[in-house]
């Protein structure tokens, strides 16, 4: 007989574990290639149940994301602690496994799904999203050893999410970029924006 009533702690115990196995599965295979069904099937849960927790697979998505920014922090810490890492060679190599997510167990999200994602979510929930990416940005930054006001959030944000979507987008979203020339495409995006972490690094005044 399956089970028909939960206590509390039993759903947030099956609430965790659907975040947790849904980025583990979109890390791996990316986000369009994640069904909720192999989320739900995974956790040992119904379709039905599934929808009891999130109304969307947008929502789980977004949770999702929440879930991973901890550990984006506690990867950042570990590079920038790394005593056979130059300040330089751990930026990259953090700014480098973002853009490689998949490889790395980094969920990073492609042109298509964030136009699918964010069109579908609440003008509030799409508040909050920003609230929290502009921390996780600025949290990142400060581990850098970099001041971080709003402008430079704001830049690092951009320049950062430029290099990994373009490096996702070639060649199926961006059929006019040359494919042969991805990978070196990234290397010089990175190193560029390491030369400009750099100098914000030495410049005190935020």
């Amino acid at each position: 007989m399956p089970k028909v009533a939960y206590s509390d702690e039993d759903r947030e115990r099956i609430r965790t574990q659907l975040v947790a196995v849904g980025l583990e599965l979109m890390a791996k295979q990316g986000i369009q290639h994640t069904t909720v069904e192999q989320v739900y099937k995974k956790v040992g849960i119904s379709r039905t149940f599934f929808y009891s927790f999130f109304s969307t697979k947008e929502d789980l998505i977004v949770e999702m994301l929440y879930l991973q920014q901890p550990k984006i922090i506690q990867y950042v810490r570990a590079l920038m602690a790394d005593p056979a890492l130059s300040w330089r060679d751990a930026v990259k190599q953090f700014l480098h496994a973002c853009c490689y997510g998949e490889e790395n167990g980094i969920a990073v999200l492609t042109i298509e799904e964030q136009q699918l994602i964010f069109k579908r979510l609440s003008q509030e929930s799409y508040q909050v999203f920003r609230q929290k990416q502009r921390r996780l940005f600025g949290e990142i930054l400060e581990n850098f050893g970099i001041k971080a006001d709003a402008a430079r959030i704001n830049l690092f944000t951009n320049l950062s999410l430029t290099a990994m979507v373009v490096r996702r987008a070639i060649p199926h979203t961006l059929p006019l970029f040359v494919p042969e020339a991805a990978d070196e495409t990234v290397d010089f995006q990175l190193n560029a924006i390491v030369d400009a972490l750099e100098k914000l690094k030495t410049d005190p005044t935020p």
